[in-house]
């Protein structure tokens, strides 16, 4: 039987249509022919396949129809640059751990029981997951992939609770440590304790660096603090002045830091764009009120602005209730969920990374996936 292909030419089947599905349609693709299971299956061709992926946020929600929690990539629709509510995308169950950190196509969990705390890694589109017990004394502070290496390496702090002790258990230090992924060698001290105070805040990724925001509540100052990830090393930098006390989200949108506040007082979104990176010089690209569906503010709410490839992308969660708005301010989405309170993002990956099996406990489709 002839592949249902025939006469188009594998550089458009393959590099221009097969590269461009998303994880789902691709694996469903690899059943129509082997040649086509063949040249998906090739490394070249998942880590291209992994570069045309959207950078999606993600929803935990409490799933009625099966009794458990789950972890759902939130999707977007391609022409409107809205959220597809309907087609939410369940990827994990996440009944004892919630998930802690993401980058790239990885994930960190963690147990819900802060007294006995565990983690795990997983990659939703491989089902591969692997227990972390060498940092079961420490805080995940953030997760990066080590350009010069190929690593994906861990930020740590030691759990506040050993901090606080007069002893330390052997082995641990004050200050941060660095642990890869894959690695027999215990977590590796790098000091710098004084970065405590932005060791359990949200954090993004840019440009090789860890980004953390600490507005005027926590040092008295508008900064960002800044984690070289390949010098090890940490500086600050300046931060747009805002009006006044609310949410704040770092992200990127046209290859520029930018970050989005949230006045509470006002019910106004601005979004600010750093123009001018070497200067630390900070515009005011626009500002966006909430819709009057958005109830007054009583502690309660979340804001969650990030940009996709169509659009910037404004989620607002209080309760289990999520408005999309768009930015003109305007309600046009509402769906059932419950956001991180850091921006935790999933950029879809069929890659096997090969620390996986050096891990104690791996497994690949065992719980916590669907």
């Amino acid at each position: 039987m002839a592949p249902p292909h025939r006469g188009l030419p594998d550089e458009i089947a393959i590099w221009e249509i097969l590269i461009r599905l998303d994880i789902k349609a691709l694996l469903r693709c690899r059943a129509v022919c082997r040649a086509w299971l063949r040249a998906t299956s090739t490394l070249e061709f998942l880590v291209v396949h992994h570069g045309c992926q959207p950078t999606l946020p993600l929803l935990s929600r409490f799933d009625g129809s099966v009794g458990h929690r789950t972890l759902d990539i939130i999707p977007l629709d391609h022409k409107t640059g809205l959220v597809a509510a309907d087609q939410l995308q369940s990827i994990a169950r996440l009944d004892d751990m919630h998930l802690l950190r993401s980058c790239d196509s990885l994930l960190i969990l963690c147990t819900n029981n802060k007294d006995d705390r565990h983690y795990a890694i997983c990659n939703p589109a491989t089902r591969q997951y692997a227990p972390l017990r060498q940092i079961d004394d420490f805080e995940v502070s953030g997760m990066y992939l080590h350009r010069s290496t190929g690593e994906y390496r861990l930020l740590l702090y030691p759990c506040p609770a050993k901090v606080r002790n007069a002893e330390l258990p052997h082995g641990l230090h004050d200050g941060c440590h660095v642990f890869t992924l894959g690695s027999c060698e215990p977590p590796r001290h790098i000091g710098w304790p004084e970065a405590r105070e932005v060791m359990f805040e949200a954090n993004m990724l840019f440009h090789g660096s860890l980004l953390w925001y600490m507005g005027p509540e926590n040092i008295k100052k508008d900064i960002i603090r800044v984690f070289d990830t390949t010098a090890e090393s940490f500086r600050h930098m300046q931060a747009p002045v805002l009006p006044g006390p609310g949410e704040t989200n770092l992200f990127e949108m046209d290859g520029m830091l930018t970050m989005a506040s949230c006045n509470y007082a006002a019910a106004v979104i601005g979004i600010w764009v750093l123009q001018d990176y070497e200067n630390e010089i900070w515009t005011l690209k626009g500002q966006l009120r909430l819709p009057a569906e958005v109830p007054k503010f009583d502690g309660d709410w979340d804001v969650l602005v990030t940009c996709s490839d169509e659009a910037v992308l404004v989620l607002v969660a209080f309760g289990y209730k999520i408005l999309q708005i768009d930015i003109d301010g305007k309600l046009v989405a509402t769906f059932h969920g419950r956001l991180s309170h850091e921006p935790l993002r999933l950029k879809q990956s069929l890659v096997l990374h090969t620390f996986f099996p050096a891990l104690e406990g791996y497994v690949v489709n065992d719980l916590p996936f669907m």
